[in-house]
C-alpha cells in the first residue's frame, strides 16, 4: 500500500488529536472505569475522525479505506486498550450496516449525529447464550402494526452504558439457524429497555460494558436497517469492519509496546550494562518486530483488496487470528522482560497485558476465526 504525503500529514493530525484529547487523561479514566464518550466523540467528530469513509451528505469525510487504515493504527497507540475498542465501536462495527443498508431518513436521524460525536452508539448481538453462535440468539422483535415489540437480553455490549442507540440484531420471525433476523437501530431512550448492570472486566477498564434487557420494549418498523429477514447477512459484513480495524488497531498497540520496551530496556541497567545488551532479549524483540510487519504488510493486502471491492473475508478472519495471537506473544515478552516492575499494576505494561487478551476473544474467538477459514478451505466436514 503506498501511503502519501496526505495520508502522513493525516497521520500526524490524528497522533495529535490523541495526544491533546485522550493520553491526558487514561489513567484517571482508568481508574474511573469508564470515559466521558460524549464528551470525546464529541472532539473527535469536531476532528472528522468518526466518519472518515461516509457519505458526505450524513458529515462523512468521503475518504477511501486507507485512511481508516492510519486511523487505526494511530488509535491503537492509545495508552489503553479501552477507549481505542469504543472508538471503533462508533466507527467500525456499529455504523457500517447503517450506513450501507439504511433509509435516508434513518441515516440522518441516527448515522449524522454519530459522525458528528453528539450521539454514542453500539452495536448489540451477543447474548448470555449466543456470543461467536450468532445463530443462536433468542431476543425477538414481534410486529404489531407499525411497532417492534422487543424483548431479551444483550450481554457484553461495550458503550453499553453510554449508548444513545443500538445496531440491534434480533429475530424478526420464527425461522431458525440464520435465517429470520433483521438489525433495528434501537433508542435507548425507549420505555421498556434498561441497562441491567455494568460489567467488571479483567481488562478495558475506561470501556464500559454491559448487560441489556429488552421488555415489551416499541420500536417503528421503519427503524429497520435494510431489509427484513437479512439481518444474519448484513451483520456478517458488518463483522468483517469490526475484524480488519481490530487488526489495524493491533499494529499501533504492539508497535507502541515494542518501543517502550526497548526504551525501557536500554536504561536499565543489570550486572552493569544494559539489559537490552542481552542478546537473548535482542533477538526476542527482533522476532517479534518481523511478526508484526508481516501481520502489518498483510493487513495493507487486505485494505487493497477491500479498495478493490473484493469480498475480504479471509483476509478480515487471518488477520484477526494472528493479530489476537501475536499480540499474547508481545504482551507476554515485553512484560517479562519488564520483571518484577512489570507485574505491579502501576506499570504500563501491566494494563496492555490485561487489555490485550482481549483480541483472541472479542469479535469472534480464535477458535471461530479457525472454524470460518476450515469450512473456507473445504478442511471442515461441513466445508
Amino acid at each position: 500500500m503506498e501511503f502519501t504525503e496526505d495520508h502522513h500529514r493525516f497521520r500526524q493530525a490524528v497522533r495529535g488529536t490523541i495526544q491533546r484529547e485522550v493520553d491526558p487523561y487514561v489513567d484517571a479514566w482508568e481508574e474511573a472505569g469508564i470515559f466521558p464518550a460524549h464528551q470525546l466523540f464529541g472532539a473527535l467528530g469536531d476532528a472528522g475522525l468518526l466518519g472518515l469513509e461516509y457519505d458526505p451528505a450524513f458529515g462523512g469525510q468521503g475518504a477511501d479505506h486507507s485512511y481508516k487504515v492510519v486511523l487505526g493504527e494511530e488509535l491503537g497507540r492509545i495508552d489503553c486498550g479501552g477507549v481505542p475498542m469504543a472508538i471503533s465501536v462508533q466507527t467500525d462495527m456499529a455504523t457500517p450496516s447503517l450506513h450501507r443498508f439504511g433509509t435516508p431518513e434513518l441515516k440522518e436521524r441516527y448515522l449524522a449525529p454519530a459522525i458528528r460525536g453528539e450521539m454514542v452508539c453500539s452495536i448489540a448481538v451477543t447474548e448470555p447464550d449466543a456470543g461467536s453462535d450468532v445463530a443462536g440468539i433468542r431476543t425477538r422483535a414481534v410486529r404489531d402494526g407499525d411497532e417492534w415489540v422487543i424483548n431479551g437480553t444483550k450481554l457484553y455490549i461495550t458503550n453499553g452504558t453510554q449508548a444513545d442507540w443500538l445496531c440491534l440484531l434480533v429475530r424478526t420471525s420464527d425461522e431458525g439457524g440464520y435465517n429470520g433476523m433483521s438489525q433495528i437501530v434501537f433508542p435507548t431512550e425507549t420505555s421498556g429497555f434498561t441497562v441491567s448492570r455494568k460489567l467488571a472486566k479483567l481488562g478495558n477498564w475506561s470501556s464500559d460494558t454491559a448487560e441489556l434487557s429488552f421488555v415489551d420494549a416499541r420500536v417503528p418498523v421503519g427503524n429497520t436497517i435494510g431489509e427484513v429477514g437479512r439481518g444474519f447477512h448484513q451483520q456478517m459484513a458488518q463483522f468483517q469492519n469490526e475484524r480488519m480495524i481490530a487488526a489495524y488497531l493491533s499494529i499501533g498497540s504492539m508497535s507502541r509496546a515494542l518501543e517502550r520496551t526497548r526504551d525501557y530496556l536500554r536504561q536499565r541497567q543489570v550486572f552493569g550494562r544494559p539489559l537490552l545488551d542481552n542478546q537473548h532479549v535482542q533477538f526476542t524483540l527482533a522476532e517479534l518486530a518481523a511478526e508484526l510487519d508481516l501481520l502489518r504488510h498483510y493487513n495493507y493486502a487486505c485494505a487493497e483488496a477491500y479498495l478493490r471491492g473484493e469480498d475480504t473475508t479471509r483476509f478480515a478472519t487471518v488477520a484477526k487470528l494472528k493479530a489476537g495471537r501475536l499480540a499474547r506473544q508481545v504482551a507476554d515478552a515485553c512484560l517479562q522482560f519488564h520483571g518484577g516492575v512489570g507485574y505491579m499494576d502501576e506499570a504500563w505494561i501491566s494494563r496492555y497485558y490485561r487489555d490485550s487478551r482481549l483480541l483472541s476473544i472479542g469479535g469472534g474467538a480464535d477458535e471461530v476465526m479457525l472454524r470460518v477459514l476450515a469450512r473456507m478451505d473445504g478442511y471442515g466436514s461441513d466445508g
